[in-house]
């Protein structure tokens, strides 16, 4: 298996999520599922624990917040569901600070993603909806388009209203 990165992309609630779980089975018989989410309180507990359940028993799950390069899955095909709240993660453990979280998410992304494997990442794409009067935001919504354009070196899976996107590369100039 040689290494491949795909980016699944769209607004909150738009389908990436199923998407990227059925490419994920069209390419293994039994793949994993990396949720990087922190748990809030109970009732987000469970809500996790009815995500696994509905994904079934073919899938490998794995609740990892920040450090994903710890887990070594070569050969394997991985959802990570999702970036953004990946990012948060980041985000909000450098006290809104782009660069610092910016700097290890990068690092932690090389590091993951020099195995070999596929990877499919899902993101939120939020800098559609104009501009954020709150500076913090902003800063995230930075952040979170650099992280965006990292993970879709390989591939780009947009989703809009539940229907896929053809993403195509245009040549400079164009």
């Amino acid at each position: 298996m040689t290494r491949r990165i795909i980016l699944v992309t769209g607004g909150q609630r738009s389908g990436k999520s199923g998407y990227a779980q059925r490419l994920a089975l069209e390419l293994s018989d039994c793949p994993v599922y990396m949720a990087t989410s922190r748990v809030w309180d109970e009732e987000y507990r469970k809500r996790i624990e009815r995500h696994q359940r509905d994904r079934g028993p073919q899938w490998t799950n794995i609740e990892e917040e920040k450090a994903l390069s710890k887990h070594h899955l070569q050969g394997r095909v991985i959802v990570i569901d999702c970036v953004t709240l990946w990012g948060t993660n980041f985000f909000f453990d450098q006290d809104s600070n782009v660069d610092l979280a910016l700097q290890e998410l990068k690092e932690e992304f090389d590091r993951f993603t020099a195995q070999e494997a596929t990877f499919i990442f899902v993101t939120n794409e939020i800098g559609m909806g104009g501009v954020a009067e709150n500076t913090i935001q902003r800063r995230f919504t930075d952040m979170q388009g650099w992280v965006n354009q990292r993970g879709g070196a390989d591939g780009l899976g947009n989703r809009s209203k539940g229907k896929r996107l053809k993403a195509i590369k245009l040549k400079a100039g164009r």
